[in-house]
């Protein structure tokens, strides 16, 4: 198999990107509803989830696969979320489950017929 390594990069930059779009799409109404917020915030989290949606057409594979290996790569991302923004340190369970689902997501993305093509 040949792995074009700007490929992968590029694909794993996408799906990080498209995964920080559907976090923040979630976040804003969190800080609204749950910190009382300003409602002014609904629009860059209808902006965030709509480049989102749009960041996953981007994919030039089925969207089932894109799903898939997406999963890997939010739940990734989700974890530095965790670490950076809300600033509550991993434990090792998270780092093992995080190495775990990027190796899935490796797998979806790099089999023969993945989404490098």
């Amino acid at each position: 198999m040949d792995i074009q390594i700007g490929k992968v990069a590029a694909t794993f930059v996408l799906f990080l990107i498209t995964a920080v779009m559907e976090i923040l799409g979630c976040y804003f109404p969190y800080l609204i509803l749950n910190q009382g917020r300003s409602p002014w915030l609904w629009i860059p989290a209808a902006l965030a989830l709509g480049a989102f949606v749009w960041l996953l057409t981007l994919h030039p594979a089925a969207s089932g696969r894109i799903y898939a290996a997406y999963g890997g790569i939010y739940i990734f991302s989700a974890l530095m979320w965790l670490r950076f923004v809300d600033q509550v340190a991993l434990s090792r369970w998270d780092l093992l489950g995080g190495a775990i689902v990027l190796t899935g997501a490796a797998l979806i993305i790099l089999q023969p017929q993945g989404l490098i093509r």
